[in-house]
């Protein structure tokens, strides 16, 4: 049985929760969730313990494997490399541009440990990125695209509300239909960032705060907003909770290439109606990757490219090839 522990507990911790609880995953148990709040003040829907994050050291003989469920901008570059100095982890930070630092960060810390820590896994980072490789290896002439939505961002939401005076926000990633046709009809065309997204902002907040402060932060803030058209909407937290309560989201990868005169174009997609929850579901395979890997004595940090798929389920080799393969 694989101890399970899950630092944070918001949407995405909610999800872990949930995907631990399939009986697919029998072979797993969560025994703590960790937290920065009261713990108190949490109520699970398993009703396993809540503990302390300052208590997390004092449980390294209990817990095979903890899924870091906090956000990237803040949370995860503070607490991974000091979860991973004490256990196995896996986590879904998200931020393209500082994926090597982190991994570098990750990497020191759980092999000197001699643990093992899962980086950016989830969709996007994740099974998209596998899909980008595969697609590349087969078709190396051609042009990969990656286009989100329309549905609803977990880092970038939880990048707004790390703004001074925002009280709650969600924001939506739109892709842009054209470019999409222009894609899908094997044109290859060469997009910027700005020509193939949009980014709308629902905020909710605080009383009294500056709003074209916390506008100008939001469409100005790097490797989140930046690079696109951006629009902010200011609601009420009424409004949020009636009409953006919902965490719908998915995607698509396109390569579109050539094998000799002939067009080929690969295409893997998603369609979401809750993003944490099929997060949760995804970070739970890797945990168990993650304690196989340390039960054979590996150790540092590892990415969706480095774990074979056989690995990520609890159902024997023999087994996939003949019902699988």
């Amino acid at each position: 049985m694989i101890k399970v522990a899950i630092c944070g507990y918001g949407n995405l911790g909610k999800g872990v929760e949930k995907a631990l609880s399939n009986p697919a995953n029998q072979d797993m148990e969560l025994v703590a969730i960790f937290t920065r709040r009261d713990p108190l003040t949490i109520s699970t829907a398993s009703g396993v313990k809540v503990i302390s994050i300052d208590k997390i050291e004092d449980y390294t003989d209990e817990i095979d494997v903890v899924i870091l469920c906090g956000g990237s901008a803040k949370d995860l570059p503070e607490q991974g490399p000091e979860i991973a100095s004490m256990f196995n982890t896996v986590d879904s930070f998200d931020t393209h541009a500082k994926i090597p630092e982190y991994f570098k960060e990750m990497d020191e810390a759980s092999y000197c440990a001699e643990t093992v820590s899962i980086i950016s896994v989830g969709w996007d980072q994740g099974m998209f990125s596998i899909a980008r490789a595969y697609a590349e290896a087969i078709l190396p002439t051609g042009s990969t695209y990656t286009f989100w939505g329309k549905g609803v961002s977990q880092g970038h939401s939880d990048a707004i509300r790390k703004i001074d005076g925002v009280k709650d926000a969600k924001q939506y990633t739109i892709p842009i239909e054209s470019a999409i046709e222009d894609v899908r009809a094997g044109k290859n065309p060469e997009l910027t960032t700005r020509e193939k997204h949009l980014r709308d902002c629902y905020v909710v907040a605080e009383e009294g705060a500056d709003l074209d402060r916390i506008e100008k932060e939001i469409k100005e803030m790097p490797n989140y907003f930046a690079d696109y058209d951006t629009t902010v909407q200011f609601i009420s937290e009424a409004e949020l909770k009636k009409n953006h309560s919902a965490m719908p989201h998915g995607g698509f990868v396109i390569r579109s290439g050539n094998t000799g005169d002939n067009k080929q174009i690969i295409e893997y997609s998603l369609k979401l109606e809750s993003n944490p929850e099929f997060t949760g579901s995804i970070l739970v395979a890797y945990a168990r990757a993650a304690c196989y890997l340390a039960d054979k004595g590996d150790c540092g940090a590892k990415t969706v490219f480095d774990i074979p798929p056989s690995l990520l389920t609890a159902e024997p080799t023999a087994d996939l090839m003949k019902r699988l393969l």
